[in-house]
């Protein structure tokens, strides 16, 4: 069952990013000591940390997705406090444990886990965060260079255009995966390609922007009439393909309750990466490369349609404080018929919040807006300030987790509800309480990028300052 909803979420059109300051503040001295917990009381051997269960965070056996978040958010720490702690954390784990997510060729995940890692640690020693080192640019280069050929290689072609495909395999495109598309382009920042048989040279930029035109045409509904479930900004989590023939056979889910919903987390992916991929096209508008895709400015116009999109969709679809249920679709909704007219409430006994869809979508929603304001665009404003609503949401309680001994920094996080992979409180009859590493990490770095706003800092982006 798919609704669509006539009562927004409550939008604070009178906040501003300096009335978060002291709550931004305080965000980080609680961050910093998750940090301290999970590097003083996690056992690396048994597997990266993803969720916590009673608190604790607990490796989930699927795909090694995580670890980039866990390493970054040290460096995140770093660059928002200036505590060296962080930054030699950051630093000494990169080094000796990040080297096999970047020769990895079994996922779509080189944009979390290392952009997270090896993209911030170039981007804040080239901001003069800290000292220069020729040999350490060097390498934090060439890891990020082939992870951007290794994940372009992931390749299944479509008649026109091509996506990175999932590891479900090469039938699968992930709605997930337009935001791990920042490893694409940093490598082609970085001036390197990728090479196929016969020495042929891939276009790094041209492999990025032919996905993202992919996952909007195919991963994202604009209430064209595509299916009867058509909304505008809908999400599916998967497209699903013919590989013989390259034709699109249907929508489809892993961890949303359908493929004729949204899952919400999705729907973050989609806000924050189209948005991302809008602020480069501007920031870097005299490419010479970007000739080769053709019209840049239709591509930047099915970029921009995509994000309002998924933008209005978020916004229409979560409860008046910006906080969304896990899917759009989830069937206890039924039982909480005015669930969009209150504020969340993660103790409900029908379905779960997901406080990381949040934090990912607070982000795009920025973004966007920031995007909409340097072209000039009134309507930036609407996307800015829900923003601003949602970040200020999880700056407190029931999300922001002030327990000494809860290693979560954002609670009421959901990683997969249809396999049970969450934890059920005592009790409880949904996952609650609990906290995720890509949710703490997404919330580490929506608040850096706040904080950057407050204090008039240089722009945050994933491109600034690599080369």
């Amino acid at each position: 069952m798919v609704l669509q909803l006539h009562n927004p979420m409550q939008i604070n059109h009178e906040l501003l990013p300096a009335d978060l300051k002291s709550d931004i503040s305080q965000f980080w001295d609680i961050s910093g000591e998750k940090i301290r917990s999970i590097q003083q009381g996690y056992d690396g051997s048994t597997g990266s940390p993803v969720v916590t269960v009673n608190g604790t965070y607990e490796p989930r056996s699927w795909t090694d997705w995580t670890q980039g978040f866990q390493f970054g958010s040290s460096i995140l720490q770093f660059d928002a406090t200036g505590d060296e702690y962080f930054l030699e954390l950051g630093i000494r784990d990169t080094r000796e444990k990040m080297a096999s997510h970047v020769s990895h060729f079994g996922v779509h995940d080189h944009g979390f886990n290392n952009q997270s890692t090896y993209g911030n640690l170039l981007r804040l020693m080239n901001e003069g965060k800290f000292e220069q080192n020729v040999w350490m640019r060097d390498f934090l280069q060439l890891a990020l260079k082939l992870s951007s050929a290794v994940q372009a290689r992931r390749w299944t072609a479509l008649p026109s255009g091509g996506f990175i495909y999932s590891f479900n395999g090469p039938h699968s495109l992930f709605v997930d995966t337009i935001r791990t598309i920042r490893i694409l382009v940093i490598g082609h920042i970085l001036h390197h390609y990728s090479s196929e048989e016969n020495d042929i040279k891939v276009n790094l930029l041209e492999r990025a922007f032919l996905h993202a035109q992919a996952t909007a045409n195919y991963s994202i509904f604009y209430g064209e009439g595509r299916d009867q479930y058509d909304l505008w900004g809908r999400t599916a989590h998967e497209a699903i393909f013919n590989i013989n023939d390259g034709n699109f056979r249907c929508p489809g889910t892993q961890q949303g309750y359908s493929g004729y919903s949204t899952w919400t987390r999705g729907l973050s992916w989609a806000m924050l990466g189209f948005a991302e991929q809008l602020e480069f096209i501007r920031g870097y508008p005299d490419l010479p490369e970007m000739e080769s895709l053709g019209d840049i400015d239709s591509v930047e116009a099915t970029f921009e349609k995509a994000a309002r999109a998924t933008c209005d969709f978020y916004i229409d679809h979560s409860a008046l404080d910006g906080i969304p249920y896990w899917d759009t679709g989830a069937p206890g909704l039924a039982f909480m018929p005015d669930w969009y007219k209150e504020k969340s409430d993660p103790y409900n006994d029908f379905e779960p919040v997901d406080s990381s869809a949040a934090a990912i979508g607070a982000q795009g929603l920025l973004r966007l807006g920031h995007y909409l304001k340097q072209k000039g665009d009134s309507g930036y404003q609407k996307y800015w300030s829900a923003g601003l609503t949602v970040a200020n949401t999880l700056l407190k309680a029931p999300y922001l987790c002030q327990e000494a001994d809860h290693q979560g920094l954002i609670l009421h996080s959901i990683y997969h509800r249809p396999r049970g992979w969450d934890n059920i409180p005592e009790n409880s009859k949904i996952p609650h309480s609990e906290s995720s590493m890509w949710g703490d990490y997404h919330a580490r770095e929506l608040m850096l990028y706040l904080q950057r706003v407050i204090n008039e800092e240089p722009y945050y982006t994933f491109y600034n300052n690599l080369v």
